[in-house]
């Protein structure tokens, strides 16, 4: 088969004294990158750097917002009003959006993170705000998010360029969502495995739900985490599998 995909990855999210990830070398391996904006994890010299190694490496930059729950990396439900989400969204953004000024970098893309994004697939006030705040900062971003979720649908309605996310390392449930991390499957751990979704997801148009459904589903650029043991080798092979499958990677541009 003859295919492009883009290949995300989340990063940037080390803080202070504290460090996570191997951003230098994942890098290499990926086609955008998602960038912590101090909310879940992140500050302003990591953020500094983060955008700089992804000039260096010609990969697209993009903004990763989350909960501010530093303690909680992001992934606890929060309840916050979708006001108070639509204002920590643009303060987020805003703060990448200085350091890609500084590096003369375009910045290219918004990924909600860990439980934002997960709500905002589900529930359309939130991601209503979502989308609002992107395009109310700028018409041009790119909005990735869940295959078949709110939050592209809503994205549609703000005028933003849109883009179905997909995940090579993680299992679907029977709604289209992912597994949560809790539950036993949820990850998955073999490049051989990954490929044969990513395969199916792009050949096909269907993923292979945890409880053995086949679900529609449309893939523009596919997530991996770079924060497992075994992430850099991961990345390495699955970037290899899938060039042997005749599937190459690229960004997807902002106009």
């Amino acid at each position: 088969m003859e295919r492009t995909i883009d290949l995300n990855c989340d990063m940037g999210e080390s803080f202070g004294a504290y460090t996570f990830g191997e951003d230098e070398a994942l890098m290499k391996s990926i086609t955008s990158a998602n960038i912590a904006c101090g909310g879940h994890a992140g500050d302003p010299n990591i953020m500094a750097y983060t955008v700089k190694l992804a000039k260096e490496n010609g990969v697209s930059t993009g903004a990763h917002p989350g909960f501010p729950d530093l303690s909680g990396f992001g992934r606890r439900m929060i309840d916050f009003s979708p006001e108070e989400i639509y204002q920590m969204v643009i303060y987020q953004i805003g703060a990448l959006h200085a350091f890609c000024r500084v590096h003369n970098v375009r910045m290219n893309h918004v990924k909600p993170h860990g439980a934002m994004y997960n709500l905002a697939a589900k529930n359309r006030d939130v991601a209503k705000a979502i989308a609002k705040a992107v395009a109310d900062f700028d018409q041009e971003l790119i909005l990735f998010g869940l295959a078949g979720s709110y939050l592209l649908d809503e994205g549609e309605q703000a005028g933003l360029s849109v883009a179905s996310e997909v995940f090579a390392d993680r299992t679907y449930q029977d709604d289209g969502s992912l597994t949560p991390r809790n539950v036993e499957g949820a990850l998955i751990e073999t490049t051989q495995q990954a490929v044969e979704q990513v395969k199916q997801m792009l050949t096909e148009g269907v993923v292979t739900s945890i409880q053995g459904k086949h679900i529609p589903i449309k893939a523009d650029t596919i997530c991996v985490h770079g924060d497992g043991p075994s992430a850099v080798t991961f990345v390495k092979e699955l970037n290899v599998a899938l060039q042997e499958e005749g599937i190459t990677t690229a960004s997807i541009k902002a106009t």
